[in-house]
């Protein structure tokens, strides 16, 4: 009988826990570690393994890293306690966080000093979709990353994107589409309010926009939350400081300015300085609410 694929999922947030589901659904075994430690209980309830990832890391075939940024997957690969120097041979890191292509490269050769592989491998749909087991991945290694993160990947991913050979390439893209996808939520936000300044009600704005040619995906899955009233979060507001700033340092980098991705993280900044960090990032909705006056649904 062969051996269930060993799988740790680091970082149980709404994206990783989605990601372990879909591992543990795959039948494999999957080992959670979270500094929350009721999401770890959560996961053993959906059938993840008792163990503790830092008990079975010399067994391990794959990390799966979710965390916020590059300082904390450096610290969890790297740190006081990092997992790398505990992973056999052959073993995979799959790195997800939104960090910087330099980062990513650099993570890649530490690995490999270790034996231990990496796929630099940031993700893109929602929580939702992770939990579906269908996000889109865009991902760079070696052959050997890719071939050693081949069970994550079918576990977890609709669309794998292949963008290169070498960690540094899926970053490079994830921070595209993080400029596209933070610009356009602050658009929705800006447009949102615009209509309500001019008497269009917000669920007749998407009811409209999103049949006519300025709709986005962002438009259509975040105006509802505001309707709604409902700022749970599914991707929280302070993600993108962190995410536009990656944006900004590497066009700076790059000799090209990046005025639209400006003017939205000053908005973002805005949001969180208001005590909306940790809210839906539909939330920067009300940033432009309250520079008008205006009453959002739910409020009141």
């Amino acid at each position: 009988m062969t051996r269930p694929v060993k799988v740790a999922v680091v970082g149980l947030g709404s994206m990783g826990f989605g990601m372990a589901r879909s591992c543990v659904r795959q039948g494999y075994q999957v080992f959670g570690s979270d500094i929350v430690t009721e999401r770890m209980d959560s996961l053993r309830n959906e059938g993840g393994a008792a163990e503790t990832v830092d008990a079975v890391a010399a067994s391990l075939d794959a990390v799966v890293a979710v965390v916020l940024n590059a300082d904390q997957t450096e610290t969890i690969l790297f740190g006081e306690t990092g997992i790398v120097p505990k992973l056999k041979p052959g073993a995979v890191v799959v790195a997800c966080a939104t960090v910087p292509p330099d980062f990513a490269r650099s993570m890649e050769t530490r690995c490999q000093d270790h034996g231990v592989h990496y796929l630099d491998a940031p993700v893109s749909g929602g929580s939702v979709k992770a939990g579906e087991g269908k996000l889109s991945i865009m991902a760079a290694g070696t052959h050997e990353a890719f071939a050693a993160a081949q069970p994550v990947l079918e576990a977890t991913a609709e669309t794998v994107f292949k963008l290169g050979d070498t960690a540094g390439s899926g970053s490079a893209m994830k921070a595209v589409n993080q400029l596209l996808a933070g610009v356009h939520i602050a658009a929705m936000a800006e447009a949102l309010t615009f209509g309500m300044t001019q008497g269009i009600d917000p669920q007749k704005f998407i009811n409209v926009i999103s049949r006519c040619a300025g709709t986005s995906w962002m438009l259509e899955n975040r105006a509802p939350h505001v309707v709604a009233g409902d700022y749970t979060p599914h991707s929280q507001t302070v993600i993108w400081p962190k995410d536009l700033g990656i944006v900004l340092e590497a066009a700076k980098g790059s000799g090209l300015e990046a005025p639209i991705t400006e003017a939205a993280l000053r908005q973002y900044n805005k949001a969180v300085e208001m005590g909306l960090g940790h809210e839906d990032d539909a939330a920067i909705t009300k940033v432009y609410a309250r520079s008008a006056g205006l009453q959002l649904p739910g409020e009141g």
